[in-house]
């Protein structure tokens, strides 16, 4: 079996996501290995074939030590920091900031300076080791848990990710993002049972049942995990039979993009 990446895809919170993400995320999924997360702490079962990626550099900035302190080693660890040195340098040419305020809905949802937003982005990639870290779509050939460093921006993050080697895309959002991605398929997870009803017809997984209807995380997790297996090989996830996807296809442009 060739390596299978697994990209996984955070949108913006709401009120309630930041707890179901910390712990459905169990998108750390990688060919035969699924990573639940259980009273919050991750839980790894089999050796992985494959690799995730978690992305978005923006979002990590402020906290980015949570993940150099999680390398294999001192050259992981600086690749990490040396990413975001260059994302501050990269802003600073365009005259903007990288710590800036989070965006119009995470401010709804509750968050008031990026590091909190950071936090919540870190959290999601679980706590396994950071094997390496890999510039923007770059080919991804380590295994195991990976960082990209992407904008923020989905449709130009997802690309770059797919351009790296990415075949399924695993998008969590809890104020309901179409977003589908035509090169793979875009499993769409809503992080809240009211987001999931109003456009059940683009969501594939409703995790928000684990606050309303006492699911067990584990069992949304074999969920996602059996959705991920399903759409890689015969079941097209709901934005793949909507034929949707081909517009979120978007290389990185020159210019500032956060």
């Amino acid at each position: 079996m060739g390596l299978s990446v697994y990209a996984i895809v955070i949108d913006g919170l709401d009120a309630g996501q930041a707890l179901v993400e910390s712990v459905v995320v169990v998108t750390m999924v990688v060919v035969e290995s699924v990573q639940i997360l259980q009273s919050g702490k991750p839980v790894i079962r089999s050796l992985p074939k494959g690799a995730v990626i978690l992305r978005e550099t923006p979002k990590i900035y402020g906290a980015e030590h949570l993940l150099t302190r999680r390398a294999v080693d001192p050259h992981v660890g600086q690749k990490m920091i040396d990413r975001i040195r260059w994302w501050e340098w990269y802003v600073d040419v365009f005259g903007a900031t990288i710590n800036d305020n989070p965006t119009v809905g995470n401010k709804e949802g509750g968050l008031t300076t990026i590091y909190e937003e950071s936090l919540c982005a870190i959290a999601k990639g679980g706590s396994t080791s950071l094997v390496n870290v890999y510039e923007y779509a770059e080919p991804v050939i380590a295994k195991g848990f990976v960082v990209m460093g992407t904008p923020g921006y989905d449709p130009v993050s997802v690309t770059g990710m797919v351009g790296g080697g990415a075949n399924v895309v695993v998008f969590t959002t809890g104020r309901g993002s179409v977003f589908g991605c035509k090169p793979v398929p875009s499993i769409k997870i809503a992080s809240n049972s009211t987001v999931y009803r109003h456009i059940e017809d683009d969501m594939d997984v409703d995790a928000g049942v684990i606050l309303t209807e006492a699911t067990l995380v584990e069992a949304v997790g074999r969920q996602i995990h059996e959705m991920i297996s399903s759409a890689a090989s015969v079941q097209p996830a709901k934005s793949e039979q909507s034929n949707m996807g081909e517009e979120e296809f978007s290389p990185w442009l020159v210019g500032p993009m956060l």
